[in-house]
């Protein structure tokens, strides 16, 4: 069965986004960019939300820019023929190789776990991951923890009252301070 993951840059203090909205402090440097690139080859389907989506649009005309340098163009070539599953209640339509969901994420990711196919079943976005652990369908949590407390905003964990224990599967820093942390929830 495919696997759930939820991969976000996060702060020291756990946000996602800061309070103002801004996420410019997790603007990756060459060798954080490196590994994003590294893991969206193991996705199979990315499920986001709207916002996440709409700051994601940036990569369906980003492949147009001259100037862009190899790895921009590895990430693009990349991102843009994965497929991806877009909730949201308030879009009519979304482009690339996104389909709009208009609800039914446990559904969904029920469907996408049964269908035959290759990698994970990725997650992006506090939002969605939330609604999707209250309902213990993430298999693994991904955080990629950058030096910068930036005090409040969109946390990367829900806030909920659960429990869920975790089993570390891997560590490292990657570049400029940022470390990556892997956990699988034990079940």
């Amino acid at each position: 069965m495919r696997s759930v993951t939820y991969s976000m840059n996060v702060s020291l203090d756990g946000y996602i986004v800061g309070p103002d909205g801004d996420f410019a402090w997790s603007e990756p440097d060459k060798e954080v960019f490196r590994f994003w690139i590294d893991e969206i080859r193991g996705v199979g389907v990315h499920l986001m939300g709207r916002r996440l989506y709409e700051t994601m649009l940036y990569w369906e005309t980003a492949d147009q820019d001259p100037s862009l340098d190899d790895d921009t163009l590895e990430w693009v070539a990349l991102w843009n023929p994965l497929p991806k599953v877009v909730f949201s209640t308030t879009l009519s339509e979304v482009r690339g190789h996104a389909r709009l969901v208009s609800g039914g994420l446990v559904e969904e990711i029920e469907r996408l776990r049964a269908e035959p196919g290759e990698g994970e079943i990725a997650i992006g976005g506090a939002t969605l991951a939330a609604e999707a652990a209250a309902s213990d369908l993430i298999d693994e949590y991904r955080a990629m923890v950058y030096p910068v407390l930036v005090g409040g905003g969109i946390p990367f964990f829900p806030r909920s009252e659960r429990r869920v224990d975790l089993e570390l599967v891997e560590t490292r820093p990657v570049g400029s301070g940022v470390v990556y942390l892997r956990h699988r929830v034990a079940r």
